[in-house]
């Protein structure tokens, strides 16, 4: 009989065999663009990516109100829906896509219409059957075999929307008890969940246990203007909750991080300002990204970030085990061991809207001009030189591509002042002097 010695020498080559090759897949797990979809002209972005699965998913483009659907991980894409064809005629931003099944899915979009299909895309239908019918739906999140919640509206008022019998019927819920406005919603199940978006106070969490009949605040980022803008239960452990905080001039973003079902938290600083994307694989590797930048990496739990030089204008994270994860933004994104075959891509960080102070320094009126591109919604804000909100300004409805004059007394003190602008493709701010 061979001794434990005669064994180890063959033991030691085996661990380091293994050791090398999982050294060898990890160092293939990384993120790329998915070309083979519809190229991005003009700059706008894809808003969400969602997957049932490894190999099927839909695509949803915001400006261009297109839906796209693969059933191969990705390497080929089918336009589904349009803001062209006779479902929709007219002029929308599609927001967000999710799917309860193979069959049934709906897409939340900017434009106060809230679209299902039976068919898995093939033909879409406008839900008509609304208490009050949602000014936009910002975010989706369908749980267990027949429940779907949405909710809205990042431009106010703050509402959520359910279903219970796979979207047959819909109830609304009045939010602004609660908060501002409404941008994420995630649940764990048909009961217990999360929404978030801002109150007056920040970026804000509420949490329900017994199906949104009633909500609790169990986060506050405690700057106004900030918003939570996404959230992440992570898959391997349920007790760990993750989230983006997007902020406004001068501050950068938060990313923010429970381990006990969002009893306490804990907040690390983003990279940038515009923090929108977020997605973690486990509590300490994961990737988080905005408006102007692609996937910043932090394989620490957010302490120090890196940046992947991959990406832009992101949106959505959609993680779906440690190995592969799918994202939107320019194009739709993916994070997989194995080569894509896809043509170079380049990236087209988002353009931000002409907007113009006349003049600037500033004397006794603010006027700014700005250039709409198509319909869209803008929230006007006023923040002084440390970031205290001063005053929101403005929000208006833009019906059409427009140039628009806004003007304003300034009754304030001489300094240093910001104006921030949201509007439906993203933020951004001016900095000014009276």
């Amino acid at each position: 009989m061979l001794k434990l010695a005669h064994y180890l020498p063959v033991m030691k080559n085996l661990y380091h065999l293994l050791l090398l090759t999982s050294m060898s897949l990890f160092a293939q797990l990384q993120w790329r663009p998915l070309t083979s979809i519809l190229t991005n002209i003009d700059n706008q972005r894809f808003d969400d990516v969602f997957f049932l699965n490894d190999n099927i998913g839909w695509a949803a483009n915001g400006a261009y109100a297109a839906i796209y659907k693969t059933v191969d991980g990705g390497f080929s894409w089918n336009l589904q829906l349009s803001e062209d064809s006779a479902t929709l005629p007219g002029n929308y931003y599609f927001r967000n896509v999710e799917f309860l099944d193979e069959n049934i899915g709906f897409v939340g979009t900017l434009n106060g219409k809230f679209l299902k299909t039976i068919d898995g895309g093939s033909n879409w239908t406008v839900v008509t059957n609304f208490t009050t019918n949602p000014l936009a739906i910002c975010g989706i999140d369908a749980v267990g075999t027949s429940t779907v919640y949405g909710c809205g509206a990042y431009f106010m008022p703050a509402y959520i929307i359910k279903s219970v019998d796979s979207g047959a019927t819909w109830s609304y819920i009045d939010m602004s008890s609660y908060a501002n406005a409404l941008v994420e919603i995630l649940f764990v199940d048909e009961n217990i969940g999360y929404a978030a978006g801002n109150d007056a106070s920040g970026g804000v969490i509420l949490k329900t246990t017994d199906g949104g009949l009633t909500w609790n605040s169990i986060y506050n980022s405690n700057v106004p203007g900030e918003y939570v803008w996404k959230l992440q239960i992570l898959f391997s452990d349920p007790n760990v909750i993750l989230g983006s905080v997007e902020s406004v001039s001068p501050f950068l973003g938060k990313f923010i991080k429970s381990t006990d079902n969002g009893v306490n938290w804990v907040t690390k600083t983003a990279p940038e300002t515009i923090i929108q994307s977020m997605g973690f694989i486990s509590e300490n590797h994961g990737w988080i990204g905005g408006h102007t930048t692609g996937f910043y990496e932090t394989t620490d739990g957010g302490d120090t970030w890196t940046n992947t030089n991959v990406g832009s204008n992101l949106n959505r994270i959609f993680i779906i085990n440690d190995h592969l994860a799918y994202a939107s933004g320019s194009t739709i994104y993916k994070f997989s061991e194995a080569p894509l075959g896809v043509a170079d891509f380049k990236e087209t960080p988002r353009i931000p809207l002409r907007a113009t102070i006349l003049p600037n320094p500033v004397k006794d009126k603010l006027n700014v001009e700005i250039e709409f591109l198509e319909s869209d919604h803008l929230i006007l804000d006023l923040y002084d030189a440390v970031g205290h909100h001063v005053k929101l300004l403005q929000k208006d409805n833009i019906n059409a591509a427009s140039k628009k004059l806004y003007s304003f007394d300034f009754p304030y003190a001489p300094g240093v002042y910001f104006i921030d602008i949201h509007t439906n493709s993203g933020r951004q701010s001016i900095k000014f002097i009276k």
